[in-house]
């Protein structure tokens, strides 16, 4: 088993398909996007390839060590930016290839109109640890 990090970013390039913003979307059409998400999710528990996930609000502080004992905060990211990480979720799948059939599954979730999104998703395989040499 592998476990991948799905990456939602919202309006990020390339844009999806459906390019209709979320915030153009009417309470229906978050609902069942919500829902789809959820419903994936819980499918996937049931598999034993569901780890985690979450959606992250559009707010957020960008945060680094200044060398001086109190780290600069700056506010960001804004929602006007071009891309912004809306959300992820660790799977742990047997094979890339399982990875890469449900993230495309995942893009498929529905959007404006209820038609399928097609957004691009981040597919990352976590790091692991290189083989430990014994004598």
């Amino acid at each position: 088993m592998a476990k991948y990090l799905l990456l939602k970013h919202y309006r990020g390039a390339p844009a999806p398909v459906n390019d209709v913003p979320m915030d153009q979307w009417t309470p229906e059409e978050i609902s069942a996007h919500m829902q789809y998400m959820h419903d994936f999710a819980a499918r996937l528990e049931g598999t034993g390839e569901f780890v985690d996930g979450q959606a992250l609000a559009p707010e957020g502080t960008f945060v680094r060590y200044d060398g001086e004992g109190r780290p600069p905060v700056t506010d960001g990211p804004f929602a006007e930016t071009k891309d912004l990480i809306a959300g992820w979720m660790v799977i742990d799948v047997d094979s890339y290839e399982r990875a890469v059939e449900l993230a495309g599954e995942l893009s498929a979730a529905p959007g404006a109109g209820g038609k399928p999104i097609h957004e691009w998703l981040e597919l990352r395989p976590f790091l692991t640890a290189p083989p430990t040499i014994t004598e």
